[in-house]
C-alpha cells in the first residue's frame, strides 16, 4: 500500500462512518477479550490431561485457529469469488472481501502449521512429516500464497479479480481433502476433537467449555482481522487514484508549459 503524501488529507472510506469505525473496535476489543479468556482458562483452570499431560493446552488455540483458516477465511472468499463471478452480483466489493480474507486466512494457515508442529515435536518426534492432513494443509497455504502473488501482478481490475477468483475457487477446492483427509488415509494426525464424522466431541468438562471459547475468540479476531484489511484494500484503492490523478494533472501542466502561442494564432 502507498503511504498518502504529508499534509494530504485521509480519503474518506464510502459506508464507513463513525458507527462502523466504533462496532469495528468494540469488535476488536472483545475479541482480545475473549482470546485473553480462552488463554487464562487453558493455561491456569483446566487440568492436564491424563495421556497428553500439559500438552493438551494446545488443544485450545489449534483447532479454533485451524477452524478459522480452513472454514471461516476460505468460506468467504469463496462465497465472495463466485458472486463476483456471477454477472448478476459482480461488485468490487466482493473481490476486495475475497482478497482480505484469503490475506488473513494465510495468517491464520501458517499459525495452523506452526502449532501443529509444536504439538506434533513432543507427541510424534518430529517437527514435520508427510502426513495426509499435514501435507494437504500445506498446499492450501502455498494456494493462499498464490493468490496473493497473483493479486500483485500489474492488470486490469477486472482482469485481476476474474483470475483471482479462479485461483480462490481452485484452492477452495483443497479444503475438503484437508477435513477428510484423516478419514480417507492412515495418517499419524488424530480424528477430529469437535466436527468428527459422528458429530460427537471427544473433549468434556472445562475442557470443553475453554475449547468453545477459544472458537468463539478466535472467530470474533478473524472477523475484526477481515474488516480492518478490508478498510485497507479500500483506502490503498482510494490513494492509488489520487495519486494518479494528481500525476495526471501534474503531466497536463508540464505540457502546457511547453506550448506557446504564435502571433498567427498557431499552437507549438
Amino acid at each position: 500500500m502507498n503511504a498518502p503524501r504529508p499534509g494530504a488529507a485521509r480519503p474518506a472510506v464510502p459506508g464507513w462512518g463513525p458507527a462502523a469505525t466504533w462496532v469495528v473496535r468494540g469488535l476488536g476489543l472483545t475479541a482480545a477479550v475473549a482470546v485473553a479468556v480462552t488463554v487464562w482458562l487453558g493455561l491456569w483452570i483446566t487440568p492436564p490431561d491424563q495421556t497428553q499431560h500439559d500438552l493438551v493446552r494446545l488443544v485450545y488455540v489449534h483447532p479454533p485457529i485451524a477452524w478459522v483458516s480452513l472454514y471461516l477465511a476460505f468460506g468467504v472468499a469463496a462465497v465472495s469469488s463466485l458472486l463476483w463471478l456471477w454477472p448478476r452480483t459482480r461488485s468490487p466489493f466482493w473481490d476486495r472481501l475475497a482478497a482480505s480474507s484469503v490475506e488473513v486466512g494465510a495468517v491464520f494457515t501458517a499459525l495452523t502449521l506452526v502449532t501443529g508442529s509444536i504439538w506434533g515435536r513432543p507427541t510424534w518426534g518430529v517437527w514435520w512429516v508427510w502426513d495426509a492432513r499435514l501435507t494437504s494443509t500445506a498446499l492450501l497455504f502455498v494456494l493462499l500464497l498464490g493468490y496473493l502473488a497473483m493479486r500483485r501482478v500489474p492488470a486490469d481490475p477486472d482482469a485481476r479479480a476474474r483470475r483471482c477468483a479462479a485461483v480462490a475457487l481452485v484452492a477452495a477446492a483443497d479444503v475438503p481433502i484437508v477435513h477428510f483427509s484423516v478419514n480417507w488415509w492412515r495418517t499419524l494426525h488424530q480424528d477430529a476433537t469437535v466436527l468428527n464424522a459422528n458429530l460427537s466431541p471427544t473433549i468434556h468438562g472445562s475442557m470443553a467449555w475453554t475449547l468453545l471459547v477459544g472458537f468463539v475468540a478466535f472467530t470474533l479476531l478473524f472477523a475484526w482481522m477481515l474488516a480492518v484489511r478490508y478498510r485497507i484494500e479500500v483506502l490503498s484503492e482510494l490513494v492509488q487514484e489520487s495519486e494518479l490523478d494528481v500525476a495526471l494533472h501534474e503531466r497536463w501542466a508540464e505540457g502546457a508549459e511547453h506550448v506557446t502561442r504564435e502571433p498567427d494564432g498557431v499552437l507549438t
